[in-house]
Order: C-alpha cells, then structure tokens, then sequence
C-alpha cells in the first residue's frame, strides 16, 4: 500500500510524497507556483523563458554538467509551464533519490547570465514563430484570451515576440527572486522513495534560499491597452490554410471542486476522441478530421473545450451536428449504461496510470500546489465511481447552457457560421 507523508520545511517549503515501496522507480520534482497568469505585460512569456534558462548551469554545475547528469542518472526527466505553475521532474532508481534531489535543488538556483539570456531568447522566439506556424495557428490561445482577456489567465505561456524581444535579463532575475521563494514552491515525489532522507536533504540543500532580495514590485498593467503583439479579433486569418479550425471555451469546474470528476465524465462521453457522441456522428462518418470535448480546471475556475477541425464547407453544418448532439444531452439525459461504460473506462485508465510513479507526480505535486490536498489512487477512483445520472444532469445543466467563447482559424474568415456558439 501506499501512503501519503507531507513536511513543512523552516523556509516554508513544503514537501510532499505518495510513498510505494514496492515499485522500482521514484519520481521527484519542484513545482512551482510561476505561470503565465502570474505575470505583467513587462514579464509576457517570462515563466516559460525562466524555465529554458533553469538549464543552463548554476554556481557549481555548468549547463553541459547539468545535461550530463541528467542523461547519467537514466530514467525520464523534464520540465513545463502553464498558465499557473512551472514543474522541474525526473524518475530514476531509488538509488538515485539523493543525487537526484541534489541536482534539481541545484538547478532551482540558475545563474542567469546575460549571455545565455540572449542566446536563449532566440530560441523562444523560435519556438513562438513555430508553434504559429502549426494548426490550429493560435486559436486555443485566441480563445483564451477572448474569453478571460489577454492578461491572467489569458495570458499566453510562451509571450509574444514582442514580449520576448523587448525583455530585460533583470526583468527575469527579478521576477525568479519573487517567485521562485520556499514558501512558493512544493518538492513532490512519488513511488519508492525515502521520505525521511528526502526531507532531511531538501532542509540542507534549500536552506539559504530565503535570502533572495525581494524586488520592488512593479508598477500594474495599463487594462486600456493591449499588450503588445496580442489582438481579439475571434477570426484568424490563415491564407494557407486547407482545414478550418473551430474552438469553444466556457466555463467549467475548478481544480478544488467536487464537481469535476462529473464534468470529465460528460465530457468524455459528448466528446472524447474515441467512442463519444461526437466520434460517432462526425469522425466515424467522415464529416470531420477532430471534433473533440474536454475540461480543463484551474486553481480558482475551470474551462470547457471544444475542438473541431474540418474542411471549410463543412464548418457550418458541423457545428449544428455539435450543438444538436449536445442539445441532445440536456434535453435527454443520458442512459445508466452509458455512464456506467465511461466510469469502467475512466477508472481503468485511473489504475493503469497510477502504476507509474511519474505520473501519479503530476497530480500529486500540482493539486498540493494549488490547492493543498491529496488524493489517493483509491480516493479517486471512488470520486469517479460515486458519480451518478443526476450529478452529471446538473453539469450538463450548468456548463453546456451557457455561452461559449468561439475562435475560428481558416482561409475562408468572411464565412460566418450560421451557428457560432456552443450553447445549443
């Protein structure tokens, strides 16, 4: 069995571990409260640039040092950003706990030279112009921030060129001192580890890290602009374009609600990419290329997705399938036999997930970070499981009525959908 142990360092820093000694491998990481809703417009696209820049050495470890562990140590490691947090993560062998954790507390004290700066720079901005380059050409970042505004929540990880561009290395030094504090952070770590020698390690390594100066905080945003390289205009012209690209955003449940495992229950049977509703009237029959649904949730709200990508003129009729289908559900309900079959499915994915250390870091180390809980294998599973026809009636209810923020990228953007929200 599993068990769940949790420490508050003297600096503030909390560590967390979801202990299974009968696996053969340990995942540990740094999660970071440093998304792209913590930022200024000074500071666009700042946590995922920091992230880049965590790699390239520290004050006892070159960056080619660093790689160089990395690869050595085996096992998997990574690091990404979101809109709310920035996660540094590895799996090893336990036997590699403590060099590990020795790497990774190192690595979260960069140097930040000013010549790894620049050089990095190019390589977001590539990474901007590439990621534009691809379908859906900036649509989810559309919907994001025509729906939540272009600041917040709505901001875009990666910034803009404009953003990038015109940043300051001292711009991100400040912002690292800020953000990057114990009392900000969360070490996870999950499978066979050490917990007591984790923790015992971590209050040696970060023990000085409360000595950052603090910055001046910097002056607010000026709400009757636009940042810069950002616009809200809900169509995106892409003159290239064969396909055409629909996304959907309204409101969902939060990462702290009960009501999300009912929500990613509906979603999955309207829209999963197998199977759903959405599978069997639309790619099954050859209408379109993706018609998808699914929830996304943050700290103090939530979001629902839809995605749709076909040819041009089919766009229109597509989207009244999508609205009919979901009508459907609202007006109808659903059968017990259906729900039944996605909770068998969810749970089964639940379990056979779990088995991987790695993966029970992610939700283990970003729900602590935000929201200071733990959920076991077993507690999850029953959440899914306690799910019922009413529960998901009132999601049904709740989110699918409302009005939904709708971005279409394609060549034909005088076309205007006979139907352009999701709400039925």
């Amino acid at each position: 069995m599993s068990e769940f142990r949790t420490a508050t360092l003297p600096n503030g820093l909390q560590v967390v571990a979801d202990v299974d000694n009968r696996g053969y491998s340990a995942a540990i990481g740094y999660f970071v409260r440093a998304g792209a809703r913590d930022e200024t417009d000074a500071q666009s696209g700042l946590s995922h640039f920091l992230e880049h820049m965590m790699f390239k050495g520290t004050a006892t470890r070159s960056a080619a040092d660093v790689n160089r562990e990395l690869d050595e140590l085996g096992g998997q490691s990574n690091a990404y950003t979101s809109e709310e947090q920035t996660v540094y993560y590895a799996a090893v062998l336990p036997k590699y706990q403590r060099r590990m954790v020795d790497l990774l507390s190192d690595m979260m004290r960069p140097r930040l030279e000013e010549e790894d700066f620049a050089m990095e720079r190019h390589v977001i901005l590539e990474e901007i112009a590439k990621y534009e380059d691809q379908p859906p050409f900036g649509a989810f970042e559309r919907a994001m921030e025509c729906c939540y505004g272009p600041r917040g929540l709505g901001r875009r990880v990666l910034g803009t060129a404009e953003s990038i561009e015109s940043m300051h290395v001292d711009t991100m030094r400040d912002y690292f001192r800020t953000r990057y504090r114990p009392a900000n952070m969360v070490l996870a770590a999950s499978g066979n580890v050490d917990f007591d020698d984790l923790v015992d390690q971590a209050s040696q390594s970060t023990a000085d890290w409360n000595e950052l100066p603090l910055p001046a905080p910097l002056p607010p945003d000026d709400d009757s602009q636009l940042p810069a390289g950002i616009a809200l205009d809900p169509r995106l012209n892409i003159p290239d374009a064969t396909q055409a690209y629909r996304v959907t955003l309204s409101g969902g449940p939060s990462m702290a609600s009960a009501d999300r495992f009912a929500m990613r229950l509906l979603a999955s049977i309207i829209g999963d990419d197998g199977g759903s509703r959405l599978f069997w009237d639309l790619i099954d029959t050859g209408r379109a290329e993706v018609a998808t649904m699914w929830p996304q949730e943050y700290a103090d709200t939530g979001a629902l997705f839809s995605y749709l990508v076909c040819t041009p003129d089919q766009m229109d009729a597509n989207i009244r399938l999508m609205n009919d289908a979901i009508d459907f559900v609202v007006r109808e309900g659903l059968k017990q036999a259906e729900l039944d079959q996605v909770i068998n499915r969810t749970v089964a994915g639940v379990i056979m997930s779990s088995e991987r250390p790695a993966q029970r870091l992610f939700g283990l180390g970003s729900h602590w970070l935000c929201c200071r809980e733990h959920l076991s294998t077993d507690d999850l599973l029953d959440s899914y499981r306690r799910v019922d026809i009413g529960q998901i009636e009132t999601m049904a209810r709740s989110y699918l009525c409302t009005d939904a923020t709708e971005v279409i990228a394609s060549a034909e953007t005088a076309q205007t959908p006979d139907e352009p929200s999701l709400t039925p």
